[in-house]
């Protein structure tokens, strides 16, 4: 460990780097071993959290309980680290409802970032020999999204950052897949979920028929969606939407029923 921040310290002396970022078990932290990130120039650590449901590690054979990751957090942060949490989805045992409580609990801890991972079964795994066996039955992607659309919504409210939402796309999730919710674009599949559900409340009250919306231009592909699914999603429920772009800085704004 301490050959390889050697190594990545000098680079960060020499390059100008704000300094070195890691990721290890919250089992593995202790003030000797802080001791030694800092003075090497480690500025934020992450902890694979993964789940605080102590139920769920344990049939996963995380071997960590809850209570690590909560000693974890609070010595990273008393050593003035930035702290970064990542939780796993759909884990076997799991649920929403514990997803969502385990959010809640990483949102106790008050980190700087999070990283959201939906779970990926792959071949040659433990995970797929119980999802053979029928004992392991992943969630789809369109209830992935809408879990992580929620889950999404609760960091941003606390100002926690999300850093990543989903896999990055590679040659072995892609090869190796079985299962599991996987999608190259998951936050922005997430994020324009999110949006489907604001225009549903601002529409709530309205009669059916047809409305404009501004959109500022950055967000017009997430606001219409993938192969336009919010729109004909919102067709569905019997609203025809037209989207013009805006200037403002608003995000959009419904302003105009057509005919009126």
């Amino acid at each position: 460990m301490v050959g390889l921040l050697k190594i990545a310290k000098e680079a960060v002396i020499k390059f100008g780097f704000k300094g070195i970022r890691c990721s290890t078990r919250p089992d593995k932290i202790d003030k000797a071993v802080l001791t030694v990130l800092k003075e090497y120039g480690v500025t934020a650590i992450e902890l694979g959290a993964q789940s605080m449901c102590d139920e769920v590690l344990l049939s996963n054979n995380r071997g960590h309980s809850s209570e690590s990751v909560r000693k974890a957090s609070r010595l990273i942060k008393e050593f003035g680290f930035e702290l970064g949490l990542q939780m796993m989805t759909d884990l076997y045992t799991s649920s929403k409802e514990k997803d969502i409580y385990t959010a809640k609990e990483l949102i106790k801890l008050k980190p700087d970032t999070v990283r959201i991972y939906p779970t990926v079964t792959l071949e040659n795994t433990e995970l797929a020999d119980l999802y053979k066996e029928n004992k392991y039955k992943p969630c789809s992607l369109e209830d992935t999204v809408e879990l992580c659309s929620e889950l999404l919504t609760m960091f941003e409210k606390e100002n926690i950052k999300v850093i990543r939402l989903g896999l990055h796309a590679s040659e072995e999730v892609s090869s190796k897949r079985i299962a599991g919710a996987y999608h190259p674009a998951l936050r922005e599949k997430c994020e324009s979920y999110n949006i489907y559900i604001n225009c549903l409340q601002l529409l709530k009250d309205k009669a059916k028929g047809d409305y404009v919306f501004e959109v500022n231009p950055k967000l017009i592909s997430k606001f219409i969606g993938q192969k336009k699914e919010n729109i004909l999603k919102l067709k569905k429920e019997g609203f025809n939407i037209k989207v013009t772009e805006t200037n403002s800085t608003h995000a959009y704004k419904l302003i105009e029923r057509i005919g009126e």
